[in-house]
Order: C-alpha cells, then structure tokens, then sequence
C-alpha cells in the first residue's frame, strides 16, 4: 500500500519548558507545553505534559514540581515523536524562545534525533522592540509582559499557563504590528506569511531511531484546567 500523504501544516506552535535548572546542557525538561494556533491566529489545541527527568527535579519552589508529582509522567524519548508531529510545519513562539528551543535540542540530541532549525519568534523581543523609546514599565518577563497588557487568569511557572500566556502576548504584539502596517498604508502581516511558508518548508526527522514505545501517554498536573480554546488570541485583545 502507497504511504498516506501528509497534509500539510501551516501555524505556530507556542512553546514552554519548565526545567530542573537553568542549562540546557546538565538540566533536564520536567514539564512541557505547546498552544497550535493555525496562520490565522485561530486555536486549534493545546497539549501538556509531566516528563520524568531521570534524576533531582530542581527548583520546586519555582516551578512547582515534586518527585510525588511524576509518577506515571513519561520520559522525553516517550513523547518525543508525537512532539515532532505536533512541532512539523510550524513556527516556534516563545517568550525567550531561545531557551525553550534549546531545551528541546539538548532532549532531542539525547534521543539521537537533530531538531532541526525553524522560524522562531519571540514575545520577549516583540515586547522589547514595543517600547523602543522608553523602557517597559514592568520590566520584560512573562509576569510582568501580561500584567502590563491585562492578561490575568494564568498560573505563572506552569508550562501549560506560561503558554497560555504567551500565545495571548504574541495575539497583541502581532495585532499591533498589523495595524501600525495598515496605518502606514504597506501590506500588513508579510514578515509573519514568509515566516509561515519558511516553517513550511523546514525539512524534519522521521524519528525512525527513537524506541518502540515512542507514543506514552502524556502526563498533565492535576491542577491544570482542562482544555481550552485560548481567548482573543487572533485580535490581542485580553
């Protein structure tokens, strides 16, 4: 039988990593979460999970997460093809998405599998370049970027809240890039359609090394609300 097609995916995947350190080389991903938003900025899913860090799992009192809580949470190279589905086609958001990105290389190489490079935008920097005249007010992290804007009802240091939070950061900063375009009578949106088609053509490992239980099931904290579409994410508004 002929392989099925692929269908082609065209969005962003808005990421975050709670780690059990900051190095993305000696720590390891303990918790992860990705908000699909399709080229329109519409919602299309969200999926989380505990992962099993083989070892400590670091700063508790920031992220939350005890050895109790993992019982049952999968290892990386258990939800690492699935992720590679989710990721295909996509531009990568995240506020300081280097970090997250480069979490997710360091996990990736230790399976054997080379995360290949993507389009990547960054709601720190878009909060950056928004005040390049004076300084931000609350500062440039994920707090105080959504306090500043009105995003409320997130639970800071929660992979799933953090990107919640920044998929609603990222629907503001590019409603408003878009209405500066219109207002200055250019095309709006054409950096963001060459990112989508760059995304599109990102050639992307098949996974064929990783182990046979490669699916696991996913593992979400038990105070996560259930899923959600995420709210005024195409008009930035909060």
């Amino acid at each position: 039988m002929p392989p099925v097609p692929r269908i082609p995916v065209s969005g962003y995947a808005v990421v975050d990593v709670e780690a059990t350190g900051s190095s993305s080389r000696r720590h390891r991903v303990v918790e992860l979460a990705l908000v699909l938003l399709d080229r329109d900025l519409e919602p299309e899913g969200e999926f989380t999970t505990l992962v099993d860090p083989q070892g400590p799992v670091g700063p508790t009192h920031i992220h939350g997460i005890e050895p109790a809580h993992l019982g049952g949470a999968p290892r990386f190279a258990g939800i690492a093809a699935r992720l590679l589905t989710l990721l295909r086609g996509r531009v990568l958001v995240g506020h300081n998405v280097g970090c997250d990105r480069a979490f997710l290389a360091a996990e990736y190489a230790r399976v054997g599998v080379r995360l290949p490079a993507v389009p990547e935008l960054c709601t720190m920097r878009m909060a950056a370049e928004s005040h390049r005249d004076e300084p931000a007010p609350y500062g440039l992290s994920l707090r105080a970027c959504a306090q500043a804007l009105g995003v409320t009802g997130w639970a800071p240091h929660t992979a799933l809240g953090d990107a919640r939070a920044t998929a609603a950061l990222f629907g503001h900063f590019v409603a408003r890039s878009r209405d500066a375009a219109a207002g200055a009578g250019t095309a709006g949106g054409s950096p963001l359609e060459r990112q989508l088609a760059q995304a599109a053509g990102v050639h992307w490992p098949e996974a064929p090394g990783l182990p046979a239980a490669a699916d696991a099931l996913w593992k979400r904290r038990s105070n996560d609300s259930p899923w959600q579409s995420v709210p005024n994410v195409r008009n930035g508004s909060a």
